[in-house]
């Protein structure tokens, strides 16, 4: 009995060992998985075999439409550069179909494991990609693939993302220069060999960025809150529900409710019985436009979780929000929880904005007054851009130019790893014609 007793492991540590357990159980099913895969495609001699006979020599994989925004201004610079470029799509309907490229070739490869099977078998120089958790699940190392580069697409920290995320990609673009020290930590952690890490900026920011500056003044309207919360039990929604839509109606203020995506799937009971109460458009109003850019643009303050929209509408479009505490999200499970400090995405928040909590959310009048007037929030929002979106203006040009540099340094070695194999073949053939000389 007192062993058992002996034997309580508190929930980060049992969470970590969940995760770790699970990402090994995950690696062992899939990679089984790889290999049935692999000898399906040398039995039947599938047309997709040509893919992986010719080497390609840039791939960008995208696992949906959604991340176009990150990938599009890149793209557009290998457009420019002339460089080609192999577009690698998990969506039919993706937005590179309709573009008018010459350099760049899409492709859409299927969804789930159809897709993952036709990466795990790619030929080529180097892929890029802000997919995670390469050779992890069912993404895995191809051996045909010299260098696997991994750009995130958004500003908040590396380390929120699940454990080994980018553990096995050989190099990352970094958005801010905060973010390469807790990826060090994390390397000496592991005893893994240092990467390359270069700092890029946000590209898909820099593009918001210029629209913004092209719109023009916003004209005069009435004091418009934004609630763009993400989904699940943390979410707001779960959490105040109707409490923080009522107390949002009494301020008088225009109120936007715009949910995660995901939450009409996910949250379809809460979602259903929210727009059924809160049905009148002049009190509420639901916003499910594909572009957020405008609902962005017209709103004063953003109430939001631990939705990356918040950097969007702080770092671009400079206003303040209001968040949630981030101290409930378990970081047991993401690489965050290696390191000591606390993530710089939560250190950051409260120079933004002001937290929402059971103490303060029926006086959410107040705190929206507060935060939209308060000139210590401004400040604060300059620290944040300055240390987490860099090369402000210059994203896609400095990932491009990055890309095409691994892309020859990779060239480079294959060339000189083919020249001394020449050089030791030809000395092994002298070798041995002198040593059938001289035994002759």
């Amino acid at each position: 009995m007192m062993f058992l007793k002996n034997l309580y492991i508190d929930p980060g540590t049992g969470g970590m060992l969940f995760t770790v357990l699970f990402g090994i159980f995950g690696v062992v099913i899939f990679s089984v998985r790889a290999f049935i895969m692999k000898l399906k495609y040398s039995a039947t001699g599938e047309k997709n075999a040509k893919l992986y006979n010719t080497k390609i020599p840039i791939v960008i994989f995208a696992e949906s439409k959604r991340y176009w925004n990150t990938f599009e201004p890149i793209l557009d610079e290998f457009e420019k550069k002339k460089q080609k470029i192999v577009y690698m799509t998990c969506s039919k309907d993706d937005p590179v179909f309709t573009k008018d490229y010459k350099y760049i070739t899409g492709q859409f490869i299927g969804e789930g494991n159809k897709a993952y099977s036709t990466l795990n078998l790619l030929n080529a120089s180097v892929v890029l990609s802000s997919t995670p958790s390469l050779d992890v699940f069912q993404w895995k190392r191809s051996k045909n693939v010299d260098c696997y580069i991994h750009i995130p697409h958004m500003a908040s920290d590396i380390i929120l993302y699940r454990m080994f995320s980018v553990d096995h990609f050989d190099a990352i673009i970094l958005p801010g220069v905060y973010q390469e020290e807790p990826l060090r930590q994390l390397e000496k952690i592991r005893k893994m060999e240092p990467r390359d890490m270069v700092l890029c900026g946000i590209p898909y920011m820099d593009e918001m960025k210029k629209r913004l500056e092209a719109s023009g003044e916003v004209p005069p309207h009435e004091r418009t809150v934004l609630l763009a919360p993400t989904w699940g039990e943390n979410g707001i929604l779960s959490k105040y529900g109707e409490r923080l839509i009522d107390a949002l109606v009494s301020t008088g203020y225009k109120v936007i409710v715009r949910p995660h995506p995901q939450s009409f799937t996910t949250e379809k009971e809460i979602i259903d019985r929210l727009t059924s109460k809160y049905n009148d458009p002049s009190k509420v109003e639901w916003n499910r436009d594909n572009d957020n850019f405008e609902v962005l643009r017209m709103s004063d303050i953003l109430i939001s979780d631990f939705s990356g929209v918040i950097f969007d509408f702080a770092l671009v479009f400079n206003k303040p929000v209001i968040y949630t505490d981030p101290s409930t999200i378990d970081t047991g499970v993401f690489d965050a929880y290696w390191i000591k400090e606390t993530p710089w995405t939560f250190r950051i928040l409260p120079e933004l904005g002001i937290e929402l909590s059971e103490d303060n959310v029926d006086n959410i009048k107040d705190i929206i007054d507060k935060c939209i007037e308060d000139p210590s929030f401004k400040k604060g929002r300059e620290i944040a851009r300055s240390e987490s979106w860099g090369y402000i203006g210059e994203g896609a040009k400095r990932s491009a130019d990055y890309v095409i540099k691994k892309y020859n340094e990779v060239v480079k070695k294959k060339k000189q790893a083919e020249k001394v194999k020449a050089r030791n073949a030809k000395k092994a053939g002298k070798r041995k014609f002198t040593l059938a000389k001289s035994r002759s």
